[in-house]
This record gives structure tokens, sequence and C-alpha cells, in this order.
């Protein structure tokens, strides 16, 4: 059967890239990108998926900002545009090569693309959390997203992620993760990438 991109928490892991403090004045939409990242990052955990967190030369760019909610995860310094460094690798192989990435954070058209592109050439499923995914300017940030789609990523959204992960409202996490939804996803200025379409 063609592969259609259904998620499962058995084979996934959450990419969770760059959100740092010098970026947050610049960012479009920076603290609802984060927001959704966070929730994100509580449902993972609720549902054992494992996350990645990359910084960026965070000598330069600072640490992880509080709101993520990632205290208690190693950050990996890097300089590249690809959270494919060698501890994520290693850290890959520690978990079992899971088969489906899921990636948050910034930028579009730098580091999330970049990871997308390796992740893909190594035969792993990217999906793009479009309104958990920003760049400085919303046109780099769209064209980004149309790319990655031509190269074979998903685009999805944190809820339909939440959702697919959780399947059945008889699932024994279901109630903590209905917790997360309470709130609507905030508009994150994506409506504009549809009417275009």
């Amino acid at each position: 059967m063609a592969n259609i991109g259904r998620l499962s928490t058995k084979d996934a892991v959450l990419f969770l890239c760059d959100m740092q403090e010098k970026f947050r004045p610049n960012i479009f939409q920076f603290t609802n990108i984060v927001s959704n990242a966070a929730r994100l990052l509580q449902a993972s955990r609720v549902l054992g998926i494992p996350p990645i967190l990359t910084e960026q030369y965070p000598k330069g760019l600072g640490p992880t900002v509080p709101e993520l909610g990632a205290e208690d995860l190693k950050a990996h310094a890097k300089t590249s545009f690809t959270m494919m460094i060698e501890e994520v690798e290693k850290e890959l192989q520690a978990l079992g090569n899971p088969k489906q990435a899921i990636l948050c954070g910034i930028e579009a058209h730098a580091c999330i693309a970049c990871t997308t592109y390796d992740l893909l050439e190594k035969g792993i499923e990217v999906h793009i959390v479009a309104d958990a995914v920003s760049s400085r300017s919303q046109t780099d940030r769209l064209f980004a997203l149309s790319r990655l789609k031509q190269s074979g990523a998903y685009l999805t959204t944190t809820e339909a992620v939440m959702l697919q992960l959780v399947q059945d409202a008889k699932h024994p996490n279901f109630k903590e993760i209905q917790k997360l939804l309470a709130h609507p996803s905030p508009d994150t200025g994506l409506l504009a990438f549809f009417s275009a379409l």
C-alpha cells in the first residue's frame, strides 16, 4: 500500500529546533509557534514519544526559551543548519531508528528545511507541524513549506498530530491529550498559504 503518512506513537520522534531567546523579537508569530511546540512536547511526554532538542550557536543566540518547557532535555548545540549532527544521529540509533519525525521550530527555510532533506534522504518520514514552524519573514516561511511538501514531507498542524497519535477517545491517555486541546490553536497566519492555492 502507498505510504499515506499515518503517525504512530511506536515509530515517532519529536524534533524541537532552535527555539532560542535571540530569535524571540524577529521570528514571525514566535510566541504562538513556541506555544504550539510546547503543547506537542507535553503530548509527547504523555504518549511516550522521545523528544530531541537542538540549539543553534547558543553562545551567540542564547538558550532555549523557558516557555517551551524543555528544561529537562539535553540541548544539542550546533552550528550547521541541520539538526542531524553526530550527537543527534547517535540518539536516533539509541532509540532504535524511529521511522517518523515530527518537526517543530525555526527557521522554516533554513534549519527546518535542511533537517527535512537529511531525514528524507535517510528514508525517515517527515511531518512538519506548520503552525509550530516559522521564519523571520512570512514569505520565507510559506515558500519553505511549499518547497518541503514538494520534497515529500507531510504538512500538518499541532492538533492534527495529537489526534492522529491517540486515534480513539478510548485511548488510555486521551483525557490528558484532550486537556491540551481545550483551547484551539492560535492563528499563525497560514490561511494566506491556502488562499494562494
